[in-house]
């Protein structure tokens, strides 16, 4: 599986499923885009338009109806808590909100996605505190936020996965738009050997 960050939360796997679309660094062609919420920095449209085809299928939480209806490609659209099979592709969902911040409300409708890719599942959590949806979640490989403020911190995400208990983690959102550049290495050394994880930002 060749999995890549481009930035921030911008996860690309197999050249071809794409997570949260911001600052692309170059062009490319999807076949799936999944988006977990409407924040610039999670829902680029000028990015969108560089990777997407007519046969691209759009992924994105119901209130983003309005949001991807420009595109010229399918749109699935999505609550929280389903679980959903696009043939070619199948995945589930969870509520990925704030616990003690406004900036991410359960009652948004924000998600996070697990995706079933080459028999592994594939956790990408988006914007999201602790929550017990989070610790309920069952995963291969988890991308976690750990940059604070919109987000819970360096701390708490580590608490998450260790209840999560994936085989692999790769911490997100920070470096860029929040949290210092440092944050991934520290999640990695407060994780230490329990849970293996790797840096790609």
């Amino acid at each position: 599986m060749d999995v890549k960050i481009n930035c921030h939360s911008s996860i690309i796997i197999n050249n071809e499923i794409y997570f949260d679309v911001y600052n692309l660094k170059e062009k490319g062609e999807a076949k799936f885009v999944f988006i977990t919420h409407s924040h610039f920095d999670h829902f680029s449209s000028e990015d969108i338009k560089k990777i997407i085809t007519s046969d691209t299928i759009i992924v994105c939480p119901k209130v983003m109806y309005q949001d991807v209806l420009k595109f010229n490609c399918e749109k699935f659209f999505v609550e929280q808590n389903c679980k959903c099979d696009l043939g070619d592709i199948k995945f589930e969902t969870f509520a990925s909100y704030n616990i003690d911040k406004t900036f991410h409300p359960k009652e948004s409708g924000f998600v996070g996605y697990i995706v079933e890719i080459e028999g592994k599942r594939v956790a990408v959590v988006g914007d999201s505190d602790n929550t017990k949806e989070l610790r309920n979640v069952k995963a291969d490989i988890l991308f976690i936020p750990v940059g604070g403020t919109y987000t819970m911190n360096v701390d708490e995400a580590v608490e998450a996965t260790l209840v999560i208990n994936p085989k692999l983690v790769i911490p997100t959102h920070y470096g860029s738009v929040v949290g210092e550049s440092y944050l991934g290495e520290e999640f990695k050394a407060k994780i230490g050997k329990r849970v293996d994880c790797k840096i790609l930002i």
